[in-house]
């Protein structure tokens, strides 16, 4: 391969027509490029107008997807431009029609790593070879059982993985050259992938057990020795391996579980937000969580890690908390009950009419929640009834649908307004749109965890932290729900993507201050802000 063909497919180091005349003389490229040199402004600015030709939804995430294979520092500069339009094509909900489709759609593997459950044993090669002497910091890893709201889907799920790294350069600004994607192929329990002809993963039932784990571990091991500096950022696990893998190496690493730590840190930001506004006590909420799987029961958990940092007794706290699940209120002898989930249950005897809870209207007439969080892919189980039970027994009932992407959400915020006479403070899982009601306009906030995730991590790479702990994570949420000015009517819980930049570095800095503070970070690290800027990449030529 020559040396121009070599710089211009790779996409760390190309600048397409921006190589100057120097430049192109200099690395071999006279004649493999056009002429005319232009700006990375102009490249922006031409690229942009051919943006806005491709249909809404999937057309223009493949055109984005083309440019960020072709040259990383063009997309993000541009990404960074128009932050708020492609968030939700790059990310969520668009990147969930990407994953279904992404073994239709292959082109090339994004520089991501592909771990095989029949081929254990070369973990530690399969990452050399895609990171290609990379020096990694950033790792996303997944293996695709539980991928957003929309289940299984194997091989097809490192598309998360590289999605979130996206929004990991484009909101926080670590180097993308310094990140890699796992997928870890341990099969899929998906029958439409194992009888589709076209799917690239592998053709069997998922492999559970001590062969499961063993492929974890080897890859745990294997990274933190090819990347001794890395983050290993878990995602889209399923709810039985989930929370396993976070609590195996939570205390020796640094390593993240994005949707129990990542959830529970943004609704415990949007709860904090929404007190400021309400004027109202965390003590005195009573918390149901409708959906009490990995999600459900990482933000129980913050949300009662929070509530025990300000002084509520461990036993007390337990009580303010519900959790539903598919088979309703579970209770101290519900079948089936996951480790997480027992700490939260309640006595069957605590309610006369115990067995008729299986509901959620019913359940919210007995419970009479003032904090309501949905994260039971069950579209519109937020229903007029429940919503207005749930108003019917606090001033401003805090209500979240945050299941993703938008056909799986439990209700529009605009009608959990509507039904509540404005009252209710919501936020939701997906972008929404402002809403004007009686004269006062409504901002959204966006409980997602892209707002939170980037600064969490970015920090603690930057402070090279051992491990990530609560009270960093305590730390997040505190920065976020502290932004929103509350006296404002009709603001929003969180604030609003388009600041994404601003308030990721805010995250960051405590995260990395945390660290400090704590003894975490490494001993060279004794400046957070500094930390931060010196890590923090730019999307320049």
């Amino acid at each position: 391969m020559s040396k121009a063909i070599e710089i211009l497919n790779n996409p760390y180091v190309n600048k397409g027509t921006a190589f100057t005349l120097d430049e192109r003389k200099e690395l071999g490229l006279i004649g493999a490029l056009p002429p005319k040199v232009r700006t990375l402004e102009q490249q922006a600015e031409e690229t942009y107008d051919q943006f806005k030709t491709k249909a809404k939804g999937i057309e223009q995430r493949e055109f984005l997807m083309e440019v960020f294979n072709t040259n990383r520092t063009l997309f993000f500069y541009l990404m960074g431009q128009h932050i708020v339009e492609f968030m939700p094509i790059v990310y969520d909900p668009v990147i969930a029609d990407s994953i279904e489709n992404y073994s239709k759609l292959f082109i090339q593997p994004q520089q991501a790593a592909f771990l095989s459950i029949d081929d254990p044993t070369d973990v530690k090669e399969r990452l050399a070879n895609a990171a290609d002497g990379r020096d990694i910091k950033l790792i996303v890893v997944t293996d695709g059982e539980g991928i957003l709201g929309i289940g299984d889907w194997g091989v097809n799920g490192v598309d998360i993985a590289v999605g979130k790294l996206m929004v990991y350069t484009a909101a926080a600004g670590i180097n993308p050259a310094q990140v890699l994607p796992v997928g870890i192929d341990a099969g899929t329990n998906n029958e439409a992938l194992l009888n589709d002809p076209e799917y690239l993963g592998l053709k069997h039932k998922r492999v559970t057990g001590d062969k499961y784990y063993d492929l974890v571990d080897n890859f745990v091991k294997a990274a933190k020795d090819l990347f001794p500096d890395a983050l290993l950022h878990f995602e889209d696990f399923g709810r039985s391996n989930a929370a396993n893998i976070l609590n195996k190496y939570k205390d020796d690493m640094a390593i993240f579980n994005d949707d129990i730590q990542g959830t529970g840190i943004i609704c415990l930001a949007g709860v904090l937000g929404a007190l400021n506004i309400s004027k109202q006590k965390l003590a005195d909420q009573k918390f149901l969580t409708f959906g009490a799987g990995t999600a459900g029961m990482g933000i129980a958990k913050m949300l009662y890690d929070e509530m025990v940092r300000q002084g509520v007794e461990p036993a007390e706290a337990k009580k303010h908390f519900y959790l539903v699940d598919v088979q309703g209120l579970l209770f101290d002898d519900t079948e089936g009950l996951t480790p997480e989930q027992k700490q939260f249950t309640h006595q069957r005897s605590k309610f006369a009419n115990a067995d008729e809870l299986t509901d959620l209207l019913r359940i919210v007439k007995a419970v009479q929640p003032t904090v309501m969080i949905g994260t039971s892919k069950q579209p519109g189980a937020f229903t007029e009834a429940v919503v207005k039970e749930m108003a019917a027994h606090t001033e401003r009932p805090i209500i979240f649908p945050i299941s993703n992407p938008t056909k799986l959400i439990e209700a529009m915020p605009a009608d959990i307004l509507k039904w509540t006479n404005g009252k209710a403070l919501t936020a939701a899982g997906i972008p929404v749109a402002d809403v004007d009601l009686d004269g006062v306009h409504y901002q959204i906030g966006q409980a997602n965890n892209a707002l939170v995730y980037p600064g969490v991590g970015f920090g603690a790479i930057a402070a090279k932290a051992k491990t990530v702990n609560e009270k960093m994570l305590a730390a997040a949420a505190h920065a976020l729900g502290g932004i929103v000015d509350p006296d404002q009517p009709g603001a929003a819980v969180l604030p609003p993507v388009a600041k994404l930049q601003d308030f990721t570095t805010k995250v960051a800095e405590v995260v990395a201050q945390s660290a400090i503070d704590q003894g975490l970070a490494d001993p060279s690290i004794t400046d957070a802000k500094q930390a931060v800027a010196d890590l923090k990449w730019v999307a320049r030529y």
